[in-house]
């Protein structure tokens, strides 16, 4: 089953092929950045999609963009700090019409996206159709770099994911009508096992490098904490949600490990964002917030209602805030995300963090 249906999915294609026209075909000294996942790396696909999943209105990108992008937080995502701390320009979406140079990579990510086809299906772009994608991107630099030339860029790119929050959401709050046959060790290992065949994928295109961050506490999120208030009249974290992240990463764990025995080339950072989540959540003001269990943008309990982000329910000062709406980060907590992610210590990513990845040959 196909992850999205576009009616206009030949005015992509054609939008795209006539960009590549202006790509140089002089060498590129950068590594790129090839972006995948759901809402924390999506910086704008979705506003080309007819779906209600978008946050392509304020106040989502009023701090630092002054108006929306698409990207749900209040600046910046984990992705494009990176792009930053490689030199790089922000990474563009792939579905955007003003591209005009993509050798320096570009973002398939999909707010609302995951690993199964079935997740989120017709709203978003899963990750079947961003590698298709990106396929496509890979047939085109063939053409107007050259083979010799688009291999040693994919080589030396970086392949960033974070995918599967929405999988596990999907699977804990929908499980008796949409999923009633899968175990949790079931539903993890299809999740792991599409995420591991488009990394091998990618490996066959010419991909060596590869970040990856795990699943976050997201069952402590604003949005999870106000659903488990309502359906359980609880007060903490949806612990299903919990126990579903936990075991999806020691699953990505034993995979990539997996993996890196059997891809010639292969070489990865992992990023334990449950840890530094959970850290930053159970310890807010070590770490400069104010709080880290409420929203500063919602409505409800916790102001973790996602449709009840607007300008008259955010908060005045995002930079207090862990979370910007019921799910995802404020862009102050996206860089101290990022910056773990780049130069962290062996304790929160490894077996390298991304800075000294990219240094690899």
């Amino acid at each position: 089953m196909a992850d999205l249906r576009f009616n206009n999915f030949s005015f992509f294609l054609v939008s795209f092929a006539s960009l590549l026209v202006a790509t140089s075909c002089r060498g590129h000294s950068r590594n790129a950045l090839f972006i995948f996942g759901g809402s924390w790396n999506d910086v704008g696909n979705n506003n080309y999609m007819e779906t209600a999943i978008k946050a392509n209105f304020l106040p989502y990108g009023e701090t630092f963009f002054k108006n929306a992008t698409g990207r749900a937080s209040n600046g910046r995502l984990v992705p494009d700090f990176i792009a930053g701390f490689a030199k790089l320009p922000l990474i563009p979406p792939y579905l955007s019409p003003d591209n005009n140079e993509f050798t320096n990579g570009l973002n398939y990510a999909s707010a609302g996206a995951g690993a199964l086809t079935e997740t989120n299906v017709g709203k978003t772009i899963g990750l079947k159709t961003q590698l298709s994608f990106f396929k496509y991107t890979k047939k085109h630099l063939d053409v107007k770099l050259g083979e010799a030339k688009t291999k040693t860029l994919l080589s030396r790119a970086l392949y960033m994911f974070s995918i599967g929050s929405s999988d596990y959401i999907t699977f804990a709050t929908h499980k008796t009508t949409e999923h009633p046959s899968y175990t949790r060790e079931e539903y993890v290992k299809a999740v792991i096992g599409n995420l591991t065949d488009a990394i091998q994928e990618i490996h066959n295109m010419g991909g060596r490098k590869f970040g990856f961050s795990n699943i976050g506490d997201v069952g402590c999120s604003p949005f999870l904490r106000a659903l488990n208030n309502a359906k359980n009249n609880g007060s903490g974290c949806m612990d299903e949600v919990t126990i579903l992240a936990e075991l999806h990463n020691k699953a990505l764990t034993k995979a990539l490990r997996k993996l890196q025995t059997k891809l010639e080339g292969f070489k990865y950072s992992s990023f334990d964002l449950y840890a530094a989540s959970k850290e930053i959540i159970d310890n807010p003001s070590k770490y400069g917030f104010k709080e880290g269990k409420v929203a500063c943008c919602g409505t409800g309990p916790y102001k973790g209602n996602l449709t009840g982000c607007c300008p008259k329910t955010v908060c005045d000062h995002a930079n207090d805030y862990l979370f910007f709406d019921g799910v995802h980060p404020t862009e102050k907590a996206n860089y101290q995300y990022a910056k773990l992610m780049w130069s962290g210590r062996a304790d929160i990513v490894k077996p390298y963090n991304l800075k000294t990845l990219l240094k690899k040959i």
